[in-house]
C-alpha cells in the first residue's frame, strides 16, 4: 500500500482533469492488483470531486469497457496490458492526452510475457509530454532497454532493503523514475 500511495498521491496532485480525456495510465499484471490500485485512487480522490478512475482488464466483455470509455470516460485508467491493447486496436481508448504512465511491478509483467504489449502501448503515448514511473523488484535487461528507449532523463532509485544506504543515480536522460523495491 505504501508504494501504491506514492504514485496515486503524486498523480492525483498533478492531475488536471479534462472531461473525456484519460490523463493517467497505470499498468499492472493482474486484475486483483488493478482493483487494489483503483481502490487507492478512489480512497484519495474522494476529496477531489469530478476525478474518475476506472479499472479495465480481461475476462469482462469488452463491450462493457467500451461503453464505459465512451459514455463516462475516466481521467485515470488502471488496466492490464492485454486489455489496453484490445481497446487501442479497436480505437475505443485514446492515449493522446496521457500525462502520467505508471508501470507497477514491471518485472512481473515481463515474466508474464507483456513486454511487447507494453512497448506498443508506450508507442501511443507522447513521451515528450508524459512522465513515466516504473516499479520493479529487479532490473532485467528489458526494463533497462525500455528506460533507454522511451524515457528522458530517468532517475533510478534503489530502495532495496539490503542494509546499504539508499541511492539515487541518474540513468541517462530524465523524465522517469525507476524504483527498485
Amino acid at each position: 500500500m505504501g508504494k501504491t500511495a506514492v504514485f496515486v498521491l503524486a498523480t492525483l496532485h498533478q492531475l488536471e482533469p479534462v472531461d473525456g480525456e484519460v490523463s493517467v495510465l497505470v499498468m499492472c499484471h493482474t486484475r486483483e492488483l488493478a482493483y487494489q490500485i483503483k481502490g487507492e485512487y478512489d480512497r484519495f480522490a474522494k476529496y477531489l470531486p469530478g476525478v474518475k478512475a476506472e479499472v479495465i482488464y480481461g475476462g469482462v466483455p469488452e463491450r462493457e469497457h467500451t461503453a464505459l470509455l465512451a459514455s463516462n470516460c475516466p481521467h485515470i485508467v488502471v488496466a492490464t496490458p492485454g486489455r489496453i491493447m484490445d481497446h487501442l486496436k479497436r480505437g475505443t481508448l485514446s492515449l493522446g492526452n496521457i500525462r502520467h504512465v505508471v508501470l507497477d511491478e514491471a518485472d512481473e509483467m515481463l515474466d508474464m510475457g507483456f513486454s511487447k504489449d507494453i512497448e506498443e502501448i508506450l508507442g501511443f503515448v507522447d513521451m515528450e509530454k508524459s512522465q513515466c514511473v516504473l516499479f520493479s523488484a529487479t532490473t532485467p535487461t528489458w526494463i533497462e532497454r525500455l528506460a533507454k528507449q522511451y524515457l528522458k532523463n530517468p532517475l533510478r532509485l534503489d530502495a532495496s532493503n539490503d542494509g546499504e544506504s539508499r541511492t539515487a543515480t541518474t540513468v541517462s536522460r530524465r523524465r522517469c523514475l525507476v524504483l527498485m523495491l
